[in-house]
């Protein structure tokens, strides 16, 4: 799998450990997090945590998630990539998440339609599918602009944060 992606104002890498500060800034933030299937983090070490599960995940072929670094200051403002394959059916589930500051500023669309291009023109994906609980309007946006379809909502489909969460399914085919 490749390990770094570019776009016109982001380059995508394979999340290091030494990303670990930055990523848990944006973690611990709770509205980041309200609809992540976390608890906003309070210790800097949860950070680690994650990114050596999304370590294992990668090397097992399961996941993979990149920092989202902006190009012009260096600074990371985010993390995208895909939280599971499905290698029988050529799809593959995608998430992501952004730092409150750059909210609003297209940088999540621009993430996300390069891994989209990846998932289709080199891991030769077939489908792409995005779970997003419905109060997520933001979130919800980025993927209708990618010309997602909405499949339906899933009831009390997830369990997170000691609750039961509706999810909406949204799809994107390569044809």
């Amino acid at each position: 799998m490749i390990e770094q992606i570019y776009t016109k104002r982001l380059y995508l890498r394979k999340m290091k450990m030494s990303d670990a500060h930055s990523l848990f800034t944006i973690w611990s933030d709770p509205e980041v997090t309200k609809f992540m299937n976390i608890t906003n983090f309070t210790h800097e070490e949860q950070a680690k945590e994650m990114i050596a599960l999304f370590d294992q995940l990668a090397a097992e072929r399961k996941a993979i998630r990149f920092t989202m670094i902006k190009k012009e200051s260096n600074e990371i403002i985010g993390s995208c990539g895909f939280n599971s394959f499905d290698v029988d059916n050529a799809s593959a589930e995608i998430g992501y998440d952004l730092a409150k500051a750059y909210w609003g500023n297209g940088y999540a669309q621009e993430g996300i339609s390069a891994l989209i291009d990846y998932a289709f023109t080199t891991l030769n994906l077939n489908s792409i599918e995005a779970k997003i609980e419905p109060g997520n309007v933001n979130s919800i946006k980025v993927v209708e602009k990618l010309n997602f379809t909405f499949k339906g909502t899933f009831q009390e489909y997830d369990e997170s944060k000691e609750s039961f969460n509706d999810l909406n399914i949204y799809t994107l085919l390569k044809k």
